[in-house]
């Protein structure tokens, strides 16, 4: 299904991934993991086409995303949907029409500026706010919910997309472990019920040992790392974090990504 080769993204003198290859033959949950800088987002930026890459190959179902242009760009674009940890939703527009923005890709430029939407649209994401338990708040203007409940009208907005893929770039780094944990729930219960594939960059261990099939380590913009939860020990988070023996998986992930040899917390979900 997923066939990345030689992929290279480099900005400058700086290689912010290096030669990166792997296959995933069906949809699963992948989730990435590595230190700040490791090259985890440009990954995702260049497979949802934010990005160019400077070399190598992704290739989906068997077409190289990275060579698409114009109507074939944007149509992959709403194939793969791109779930920010920042949500990146209108603060001051409802809920609903948040979730709506999601078809933008398949509407008149006309009916985007006047903000019309076939009953059916609004139905249908009525329908997956619901799905996400947040139904209830449709009508109220996005900045006025929790971080949490923010995360999911973003992917609500992606499911309205219809993708094949949904890329998760650290959608819980900002939440609370309460809502951190209903955030994962709601994208692992996506890929269960919809078989979606879903590409999640985290940044605790547990987290990943606890949602994901797969996972892969970056360090520097290379994969180190690429196996079951269950492989992911801590002499190779250890590897992948670039840490020296006094790594624990007690201390905070902050220290870590900030600090070469400090450890890093257990992923709670958060």
């Amino acid at each position: 299904m997923l066939v990345v080769e030689n992929l290279t993204k480099r900005f400058g003198g700086n290689v912010a991934v290096d030669n990166a290859s792997f296959t995933v033959d069906r949809p699963i949950m992948l989730g990435i993991i590595g230190r700040s800088g490791a090259g985890k987002s440009t990954f995702l930026r260049m497979m949802n086409r934010l990005t160019d890459a400077t070399t190598g190959s992704l290739k989906v179902e068997g077409q190289d995303v990275l060579r698409l242009t114009g109507a074939a760009r944007r149509e992959w674009q709403s194939q793969c949907a791109m779930i920010f940890q920042q949500f990146n939703l209108v603060p001051r527009m409802d809920v609903v029409s948040n979730v709506l923005h999601g078809t933008l890709n398949r509407r008149s430029t006309l009916a985007t500026m006047f903000n019309l939407f076939p009953r059916e649209d609004i139905h249908r994401a009525i329908d997956i706010l619901d799905r996400l338990g947040i139904v209830q708040h449709a009508a109220k203007r996005a900045e006025a919910l929790s971080g949490g409940q923010q995360q999911r009208v973003a992917i609500a907005r992606a499911l309205m997309q219809d993708p094949k893929v949904i890329l998760a770039d650290e959608p819980i780094a900002s939440l609370d472990p309460m809502n951190a944990q209903i955030v994962m729930d709601a994208l692992r219960r996506i890929h269960d019920e919809d078989g979606r594939m879903v590409i999640a960059n985290l940044h605790t261990l547990d987290t990943a040992r606890r949602y994901c099939d797969r996972v892969i380590g970056m360090r520097d913009g290379r994969i180190v790392f690429d196996g079951t939860p269950e492989q992911l020990t801590t002499g190779v988070a250890r590897d992948i974090y670039g840490a020296d023996e006094t790594f624990s998986e007690e201390a905070t992930s902050t220290e870590i990504r900030d600090h070469r040899a400090a450890p890093v917390r257990a992923a709670t979900p958060a």
